[in-house]
């Protein structure tokens, strides 16, 4: 169980640092480009993806066991915070689309953790 936890904490932390690098980035190309936000929903959804699936894998990694169980919870403890944060610091809760996306995170979390498992357990043979 302690190993589960600290597979999530890994997890939770690298999604943390890959969110607020990618946003560092694509607010300075933001500020300094021709692009407006709208021109970068698809981008920001699939950099979301990936960067939910790459904790997921490092959830599961370091886990070494469940990885179904080490995605989702990764995916799902990123969703609260964002959802906490959304909704304590600005009074609105999440639009049907802002869960649609938060569902596919938590789907991407979810797989990258079954690979996360089975990547180590297939070097380990």
């Amino acid at each position: 169980m302690r190993q589960q936890f600290i597979g999530l904490l890994y997890g939770w932390t690298a999604i943390f640092s890959l969110i607020l690098f990618t946003s560092i980035i694509l607010a300075t190309i933001l500020r300094f480009t021709s692009l407006n936000e709208p021109t970068l929903s698809w981008i920001t959804l699939s950099i979301g993806l990936l960067v939910l699936f790459i904790g997921g894998f490092i959830a599961g990694m370091k886990g070494k066991e469940k990885g179904w169980f080490m995605g989702t919870f990764t995916g799902l403890g990123f969703t609260l915070f964002t959802f906490l944060v959304q909704y304590l610091g600005y009074q609105q809760a999440f639009s049907m689309e802002q869960s649609l996306h938060h569902a596919g995170y938590v789907l991407a979390a979810l797989i990258g953790g079954v690979f996360g498992v089975n990547m180590l357990t297939s070097a380990n043979k």
